[in-house]
């Protein structure tokens, strides 16, 4: 949608010698945007209604007359409709559908949950400043209802708009403000990203003249790399870009960053600055003013924090508690392994854990015995013999049984006894034989810094299905970003794969 430009924006842009704001080709942003706040709006007022009518039907019933005792003598019905309202509103003051929050990262459900909390806080003050008395049952059957309500329907928003991007729809086009090395490597990371909904289009060297036939090497993209011979509303038009990145302010220099913020405004173009870090959580990078300069700063790794006290009586505790709830089907797994094929229950095989240290770890078997001395030949025949990750699809050695079991990790179960005796960990980097440790440089020999995990980042994200490169790099950036609320959004990402049993082999 386009943005109608004000008459101050007009004249400040004309005492400066800009050019003219050309609202039918520099101001392209797309209603995308608008179209996805839309929904939010509707989709909210809806999550409220529904939970105002259903907290009244289930403290009250159906009776229309019961009515709120103070000064307003409110029908819960006109009472629930006002704090539709305030709720409503509220979520708005809190900007929680503004553009630059929705659909990533969790400012947006913070943002949520303190609205809501406000309200709540509201309501319970106003009773008692004036002596308004309101059913508490209602209260607490309608504020949690609605707040889960709220970020349920932002999750399934994002989730739609998530499976949009991964098709090409709903991503802002970006013109790079750097050099060709910088824009080439941002273009590929955002194609390996595209969940985070820009797409490079063109980058703008503004020091620098390049040929008019020079682009990107990106496969299936074209992208322009332009020169100096242009200036930035040539670049913005030829790329159709919404959104402009400076990735390299050398090419710039503060003065002329500052002028190209000039430049954008008016302009319904968002100016965003990559410090070219990545594979660093949020919660590590802080931004302050030193002598009028921002800088950011990084916080140490936290791999030491994953060994502390809370992480392994976490850990053990779980571990006691699957155990508990899952013996039934340890038990039932144990009985298929023994009646259905020849050899042990359990196979014992040696990994690498914490600090290079050796261990058992326990898994039911799920392969004929024997089947460690078939692995070679397997490996060379599929071409894989010289390559980490020594896993063979459509594994000939797998028992019936044991596909099954693999089939839903049911096979991994066992390794919450290791969990126990602390070799391992619920949640880390997954352990790997002394064979793939030797193929590791010193960026993977940081996974050995913390215990090694049932299950951890790269299993959710894909698990066997992943390359060993991008393996490593959620690995490090686990150990390197680890934080408990971390572990428990892995843990439900590990349900969520299991079940749909993506990946395993």
């Amino acid at each position: 949608m386009q943005r109608q430009t004000s008459a101050y924006v007009r004249r400040r842009r004309s005492d400066r010698g800009l050019p003219p704001v050309d609202e039918t080709v520099v101001s392209i942003r797309r209603d995308d945007r608008s179209s996805y706040r839309r929904g939010l709006f509707i989709t909210d007022l809806a999550v409220l209604a529904a939970t105002t009518a259903i907290a009244q039907v289930w403290h009250f019933g159906f009776n229309a007359d019961v009515r709120t005792n103070g000064p307003l003598n409110l029908s819960y019905s006109a009472f629930g409709a006002t704090i539709v309202a305030v709720w409503w509103v509220m979520l708005h003051l809190f900007q929680t559908r503004a553009p630059k929050i929705i659909g990533d990262g969790a400012d947006e459900y913070r943002r949520v949950a303190r609205a809501t909390f406000l309200v709540f806080g509201w309501v319970a003050i106003w009773s008692l400043m004036f002596k308004w008395d309101m059913s508490r049952g209602y209260l607490a059957i309608a504020f949690p209802l609605g707040l889960v309500g709220l970020l349920a329907g932002r999750k399934v928003w994002r989730v739609w708009l998530r499976n949009q991007r991964r098709v090409g729809n709903h991503l802002s086009n970006v013109l790079v403000v750097g050099g060709p090395r910088s824009g080439q490597e941002m273009a590929l990371w955002f194609n390996r990203h595209r969940d985070a909904g820009l797409r490079v289009t063109g980058v703008w060297v503004p020091d620098a003249h390049t040929k008019n036939n020079e682009w990107l090497d990106v496969p299936d993209q074209f992208i322009p790399v332009l020169g100096n011979d242009r200036n930035l509303f040539d670049a913005l038009n030829i790329t159709e870009a919404d959104t402009v990145i400076v990735s390299d302010t050398e090419h710039l220099g503060h003065r002329a960053l500052r002028d190209l913020t000039w430049q954008l405004e008016g302009l319904d173009v968002d100016l965003m600055v990559s410090p070219n870090v990545m594979d660093f959580s949020g919660s590590r990078i802080h931004v302050r003013a030193v002598a009028g300069m921002p800088l950011m700063h990084l916080e140490q790794p936290q791999y030491a924090e994953a060994g502390a006290w809370p992480k392994a009586a976490f850990d053990r505790l779980f571990a006691l508690f699957a155990i508990t709830v899952f013996s039934p089907l340890l038990l039932s797994a144990a009985a298929a392994v023994k009646m259905t094929s020849k050899g042990p229950i359990f196979y014992r095989q040696r990994r690498i854990g914490l600090n290079g240290d050796e261990f058992d770890m326990l898994k039911f078997r799920s392969m004929r015995v024997g089947a460690d001395a078939e692995l070679a030949a397997l490996l060379a025949e599929q071409g894989t013999s010289d390559q980490p990750l020594f896993k063979v699809k459509n594994d000939p050695r797998l028992t019936t049984v044991g596909a099954f079991l693999r089939r839903y990790s049911i096979d991994e179960l066992p390794q919450l006894f290791n969990v126990l005796r602390g070799d391992m960990s619920v949640v880390g980097p997954r352990p790997q034989v002394a064979a793939e440790v030797e193929m590791y440089d010193d960026h993977a020999f940081r996974r050995l810094t913390v215990r090694p995990g049932m299950t951890g980042l790269w299993q959710v994200s894909g698990r066997s299905d992943l390359s060993w490169e991008d393996a490593i790099r959620l690995d490090t950036y686990y150990v390197e970003n680890w934080s408990l609320t971390g572990d428990l959004i892995i843990l439900w990402r590990t349900l969520r794969a299991v079940i749909g049993s993506n990946g395993a082999y």
